[in-house]
């Protein structure tokens, strides 16, 4: 991230450099990755066992969770850049706003409310609820605010500042995986949600599969976005108006970070953790992940957060060129993958 935000601030490159450099492919690449390398038998060099597969994609996997927490909490305000310096105007409304009572905040979702019901062209925001519950809702998430607002400001300031901090690791991928921890480790639970039906698991087939289908798709879904991005660019392209660009300096300096100098480290560096000192456990295929993890290609979640942080159009579409050209160049990724085996191995 550091890196990131030097290159970003001192050569002027693109925002999106900083989350492209700190966050790469935690779940989708990697577990394929495994898998393939199983099947080919690479994975018995290190360890023969039955379970090798199963051990390695759940180092992968809270790999991935402690990335995509991260990503989610400190991705939007990397994604911002150049812009956190500048002065919050919202927030300068909000003081001089502060003494008014409750009843300009009921007005005004009155207001929005009406809006609602007059809007005639369908959005994806609108509500599917009544117009009579949209309005209470409204009212009561203003006065909800209003209240929240006031109770805020008596904090003091380094508290408002921890909390605030605090509150962006509570995201959706921290809440999951505490449930699924949760759920993993309490043996009833555990019994509930993963074994058959004749066994008790009477969450299984219809909820807890569900859930799990849903899971698979995020992946998917991201490469369909990052495609209709890349598809909307090139036919303006075609037609000549602005269609995002991606610069060639931030392009090459992404990748040899991303697909060179992180292997360059993680690889001599769990190599003298596993060899010289009992910090790791004696498991090569820990080794072999670890070794990978820092390593391969931005992680396809860019474009998410360019949705969350309200990205311009313009924007979105040089990330998806970025996106595309860095997965053109992916295959790269085998001289980590040889490296980590061959480090691995010696380790042994």
């Amino acid at each position: 991230m550091g890196l990131g935000i030097l290159l970003t601030k001192y050569f002027k490159f693109p925002d999106w450099v900083t989350p492209a450099i700190a966050f790469n492919n935690t779940t989708a690449l990697p577990l394929l990755l495994v898998q393939s390398l199983q099947a080919t038998g690479v994975l018995d060099t290190l360890d023969s066992s039955s379970d090798v597969l199963d051990r390695a994609k759940s180092y992968f996997l809270v790999n991935a969770m402690i990335g995509n927490s991260l990503t989610f909490a400190l991705g939007p305000k990397l994604l911002n850049g150049q812009n956190e310096d500048a002065p919050d105007e919202k927030e300068d409304n909000d003081e001089e706003n502060e003494g008014d009572d409750g009843q300009q905040d009921a007005e005004r979702g009155e207001g929005e409310s009406r809006t609602l019901e007059e809007e005639t062209e369908a959005t994806e925001q609108d509500s599917l609820l009544p117009n009579g519950a949209v309005r209470q809702g409204v009212r009561a998430q203003r006065k909800a605010s209003h209240h929240g607002g006031r109770l805020w400001s008596k904090f003091p300031p380094w508290l408002q500042s921890t909390l605030d901090f605090a509150y962006q690791f509570w995201n959706p991928p921290l809440v999951g995986a505490l449930i699924g921890a949760l759920l993993g480790l309490t043996p009833p639970l555990h019994k509930l949600f993963f074994s058959s039906q004749q066994e008790g698991g009477y969450l299984n087939a219809w909820l807890q599969a569900s859930i799990k289908n849903i899971g698979s798709l995020f992946a998917s879904l991201q490469v369909v976005v990052v495609g209709v991005k890349l598809s909307q660019s090139l036919l303006k392209m075609k037609k000549g108006e602005k269609s995002g660009s991606v610069p060639l300096v931030p392009m090459i300096s992404v990748t040899i970070v991303r697909f060179i100098l992180w292997p360059l480290i993680s690889i001599p560096l769990i190599w003298v953790l596993a060899k010289k000192t009992n910090v790791l456990s004696d498991d090569p295929i820990l080794w072999f992940t670890m070794m990978l993890m820092p390593a391969g290609p931005p992680a396809l979640k860019l474009t998410a957060l360019a949705d969350v942080n309200g990205a311009t159009e313009d924007e979105k579409m040089s990330i998806a060129k970025f996106l595309t050209v860095s997965y053109v160049i992916s295959p790269l990724l085998c001289f980590s993958v040889v490296g980590a085996l061959k480090a691995a191995e010696a380790a042994v």
